[in-house]
């Protein structure tokens, strides 16, 4: 009996969540249920609307990098609503849209976190999926149908944007858009773009809107039009 009674109080402190996994390298992603741990007091529940793929998803997959932790629910491009919020949260309200990025959580004490370099927390960053959360969880990315995270790893979304354009913003865009902020890009300045794939496409449009002159290479003569057509946008 207080076996049974732990594992219902235990319940209470979860909540259920069904996604894609794959249970082994290269193997196909296929529905997997599990739990997640319950929002704290800084934390929201957002339930995923969109979630981008990238390609560091299939490398943690294929195990290509050799730390996967399988079973495995990949997905670090995270748009939603919020349908839940802790009892200190104060950037969030329940209905509000949100994305997540590749982090959820880090210790928030360190020199790094204190730094706003929460990537490099040396008590370890707590990962949107393929990593542990505070409790011992195993943490599951975006191919899922909701996600909690500390309030200050998500970022609020307009309600005038598309959530599904929006969802490659928060890693495609975030990679292309934060050294252009860093060497100040803007007006008068030259950029080259080399490739123009996933990251690619992404720079030439941030360089173009900074008002710089744009440069792009590229291999593919079929993707030439594509091109001058960002580049006018």
């Amino acid at each position: 009996m207080a076996a049974n009674n732990q594992t219902k109080a235990q319940q209470k402190n979860t909540i259920h969540a069904h996604g894609y996994a794959a249970q082994k390298a290269k193997g196909k992603l296929a529905p997997f249920a599990f739990e997640r741990s319950n929002p704290g007091p800084h934390d929201v529940l957002i339930e995923i609307l969109y979630c981008g793929i990238c390609h560091s998803d299939i490398h943690q997959v294929n195990n290509d990098w050799g730390f996967s932790i399988y079973p495995i629910v990949p997905g670090h491009e995270v748009v939603g609503r919020v349908i839940r919020v802790g009892s200190s949260v104060k950037k969030f309200s329940v209905g509000d849209r949100a994305g997540v990025g590749c982090m959820v959580d880090s210790c928030g004490e360190c020199e790094p976190c204190k730094d706003g370099e929460e990537q490099y927390c040396q008590n370890a960053p707590i990962w949107t999926y393929n990593a542990t959360d505070k409790s011992g969880k195993i943490t599951y990315g975006g191919y899922s149908n909701n996600i909690v995270v500390n309030e200050n790893f998500a970022l609020k979304i307009s309600p005038k944007v598309d959530l599904a354009a929006t969802a490659p913003l928060l890693c495609a865009g975030i990679t292309t858009y934060s050294p252009m902020r860093h060497w100040n890009v803007g007006a008068g300045q030259k950029v080259g773009v080399v490739g123009l794939g996933g990251l690619g496409h992404m720079g030439l449009k941030f360089a173009r809107s900074f008002g710089a002159h744009v440069v792009q290479f590229t291999t593919s003569p079929n993707k030439i039009e594509d091109a001058l057509t960002l580049g006018r946008s």
